[in-house]
């Protein structure tokens, strides 16, 4: 089982303030699944693990249309990484919730 999974407490910190979400990953072998639920509302997460790194991107439409790209690593009850936009890169952490 990978240390990802489970429900994570997020803060990315962007230019528009800290952006607080709620993280579910479910890892299974080199595939992750699951959804990030925020302010902006619930998407599904498709993408990919290896180890305790779990990439993913999402195409947004609020504030506006972009995908976002998130490369991020479980470390314990502790998860952490980037989001990267057309903006910049923002850092994300996390702990974990169960």
């Amino acid at each position: 089982m990978s240390d990802a999974n489970g429900v994570w407490e997020t803060v990315t910190n962007t230019p528009m303030g800290q952006q607080k979400g709620t993280l579910t990953l479910n890892v299974d072998g080199d595939k992750v699944t699951g959804t990030m639920a925020g302010a902006q509302g619930t998407m599904d997460i498709d993408g990919t693990a290896d180890g305790n790194a779990v990439n993913w991107k999402l195409n947004v439409t609020n504030p506006m249309p972009m995908t976002l790209e998130f490369d991020l690593k479980a470390d314990g009850d502790d998860i952490s990484g980037n989001v990267k936009t057309s903006f910049g890169n923002f850092p994300l952490s996390g702990s974990r919730q169960s």
